[in-house]
């Protein structure tokens, strides 16, 4: 097949983060699986414009806005001059890139989770309401009968609740990489880390507060903070404010090796944030037999973690700083829970992720009917 991938972003692109490691690693899959990928994204000033990286073809046009249309202008530039997609993959990160408005060719409407508590954090109140207008409401209507992905069964539902007919959305997970051999235990030192770009609605202050509010019942306690991203200089102020900036390391982008190495010593992981299509950091930090603490209603999370058994889910920051607390102190509970949670990390492979992309791909590209995750069947669980 011939696939045109539209994302905000990719892997080059300071604020790329886990939505950008599942359109590049589906991309890269379906690549070596014999089909033709070109992934169309923001060009950020960083990486050239037009890129070959692992067999994938990278056009990068556009800023923040300006991606948009320069995506669409790139689709129609493509098939007019080198012939027709089989299918288009249309991600939409809050703002859909309207595809069905350029192409002919059948369109597939990607959704990692519904901004609906993200527009006010991150925008002014009118930005906040005319994009969340555009995602809520004429987002469902220009996609209308064609296939939509969701990243787990939460943002399913999610999408059905804006109308969407949940007959038209198949649900494929993240995969998990394998997690590699760091030669490294656990720290002596009580230690708590967060995984993930920081940008507000991520709420990383949150798992300051619950530092500082545990250090003196925890002498040694640690916070590493593994990521980067605009917010940063927040983070660090706002560990300045409260007087822990000595227990907090902002490590930012760091290699996969070293990443690895920061969970396996980690005891408990920490994901705060508002809300996520999955939780990539989660089953990340459930590969090293890290269980997470995070917010009930956050979308995926209480999906990727089950609540009591591969980690704890609370309602608020007090419940938070609560569970941490009991993890810390307990460690049969601690180890019981990355027990299970390492064995629920294994079920999500990447090699079954873009398996369950290319069989969907295939039926769509064949202009047939829209189908469910249960009529998807590997679809439903990306298993090897």
């Amino acid at each position: 097949m011939r696939i045109a991938i539209l994302n905000w972003r990719d892997l080059t692109h300071p604020d790329g983060g886990g939505a950008e490691r599942y359109a590049v690693n589906v991309a890269t899959g379906l690549v070596q699986r014999g089909h033709e990928v070109t992934l169309m994204c923001a060009d950020h000033g960083r990486a050239p414009r037009d890129e070959m990286v692992d067999g994938v073809r990278l056009r990068r046009r556009g800023g923040r806005v300006g991606v948009y249309l320069q995506a669409l202008r790139g689709v129609r530039f493509l098939e007019r001059t080198e012939g027709p997609f089989d299918v288009v993959v249309d991600v939409q990160n809050g703002l859909p890139f309207f595809a069905p408005l350029a192409t002919r060719t059948p369109v597939v409407s990607l959704v990692h989770h519904v901004h609906k508590e993200q527009w006010p954090v991150v925008f002014n109140p009118i930005s906040a309401k005319i994009g969340w207008g555009i995602e809520s409401w004429l987002s469902p209507k220009v996609y209308r009968g064609r296939q939509y992905v969701a990243v787990s069964g939460r943002t399913k539902d999610e999408l059905a609740e804006l109308g969407v007919e949940p007959s038209h959305i198949a649900v494929i997970h993240n995969g998990t990489d394998e997690p590699m051999s760091t030669n490294v235990g656990r720290s002596t030192h009580p230690t708590i880390v967060v995984l993930g770009r920081l940008v507000p609605h991520k709420r990383v202050e949150h798992a300051i507060d619950v530092l500082a509010r545990l250090r003196e019942s925890h002498p040694g306690l640690r916070l590493r903070i593994i990521g980067d991203g605009w917010w940063a200089p927040k983070v660090r102020e706002h560990a300045e404010a409260c007087d822990v900036s000595d227990s907090v390391t902002q490590l930012g982008f760091i290699s996969e090796q070293d990443k690895h190495t920061e969970l396996a010593q980690s005891w408990v992981a920490i994901a705060p944030s508002i809300k996520e299509g999955w939780g990539l950091n989660v089953v990340e930090a459930a590969s090293h037999g890290v269980p997470t603490v995070a917010y009930h209603g956050a979308g995926g999370l209480s999906e990727s973690i089950e609540d009591g058994r591969t980690g704890l889910l609370v309602h608020d920051l007090d419940a938070m700083v609560a569970a941490v607390s009991r993890l810390l102190s307990d460690q049969v509970l601690r180890d019981t829970l990355g027990v299970e949670a390492r064995e629920h990390a294994r079920q999500f492979t990447w090699e079954g992720t873009i398996k369950s992309w290319e069989d969907l791909l295939q039926h769509v590209a064949l202009h047939d009917a829209p189908m469910s995750a249960t009529d998807a069947g590997a679809i439903l669980s990306p298993r090897s």
